[in-house]
């Protein structure tokens, strides 16, 4: 697939100068940039769903990128549950999508 990142941007900068990282989601390596969010690294990386809906089952991903809705939250390196537009990417970093079971709440 395209890679849908922006190359070239006149706040943002060129992406080929900034660091490549690795980062992996759902056991899948993605190439990440230094200053990436989760969010615009998977999306970039042309992956649109993040998790499912706890009650339908349906496909949920990036909706504000402002951290107000929840929609993008994943499961950071095992343990902790993030919203994915506000994480800045690192290295190696393990991310998960998150399904919580029916009638859960964060």
């Amino acid at each position: 697939m395209k890679s849908m990142r922006v190359q070239e941007h006149p706040i943002l900068g060129n992406s080929e100068k900034k660091e490549a990282v690795t980062i992996y989601f759902d056991g899948k390596p993605y190439t990440a940039y230094t200053g990436d969010t989760v969010a615009s690294a998977l999306l970039a990386s042309g992956v649109r769903t993040l998790r499912k809906h706890e009650e339908t089952a349906s496909p949920r991903g990036i909706y504000c990128n402002i951290g107000h809705c929840f929609e993008c939250r994943v499961q950071l390196n095992g343990s902790e549950t993030v919203r994915a537009c506000l994480t800045t990417v690192a290295d190696g970093m393990y991310v998960t999508s998150l399904t919580l079971p029916k009638g859960a709440s964060i």
